[in-house]
This record gives C-alpha cells, structure tokens and sequence, in this order.
C-alpha cells in the first residue's frame, strides 16, 4: 500500500472526530510511548529481560503499525507527503551509503 494511501485512511479516520489531529508534541510524546512498547516486547523477545506470567502477549508487528499510524498522524498534521520524503531517504542510501556496507 503506498504511503499516501495510509495517510488518506489515517486522515479519514481522524477527520470524524471533532478533536482532530494532536499538536506535534503530543504526537511525539505518543510515538515514545509506543516506540517504548516496541523495544519492551523486543527485550521480552530478545533479551535478558522475560515477561512476567501475568503480562499479556503482544506482537511485535502491532507494536511496529502503532508506529506507522502515530508517525503518520504527525505527518498528515503537518502536511508532510511521506511518499516523497521516504523516496528522498531511499535516494539517500541508494547514492551516500551504496558502497557503505559489504554487499552479498
């Protein structure tokens, strides 16, 4: 689904309520929040630090879409096309970082 899509459905679904989008720092302050329960279920996963019998299970891949929605409630908020910035940041790999790393 390309980025403008996810942005269209977003606003859509912000727009029917009268509150509308946050102002960015309370969307920032959401995007640590749920950038904090990716890396809790990353270390539940991967780390030293394993979840208590009584903590509920929860996927790694939800805790990744919660991102993309909050980033992309600060985008729309501030009418940022992702589509574009992403294509400039993938034009930024391809050309600055393409002899960074050892290729397969």
């Amino acid at each position: 689904m390309p980025l403008k899509d996810i942005q269209k459905q977003v606003d859509e679904w912000v727009s029917q309520y009268k509150i509308g989008y946050f102002k960015p720092h309370e969307i920032l302050a959401r995007l640590t929040e749920e950038t904090g329960e990716l890396a809790r279920e990353i270390n539940h996963l991967y780390g030293p630090k394993k979840k208590k019998s009584t903590e509920s299970s929860k996927e790694m891949a939800d805790e990744m879409a919660d991102i993309i929605f909050t980033i992309t409630c600060l985008a729309n908020s501030k009418k940022i096309d992702l589509d574009k910035a992403f294509k400039r940041v993938m034009d930024k790999c391809y050309s600055r970082d393409s002899a960074r790393w050892e290729k397969k």
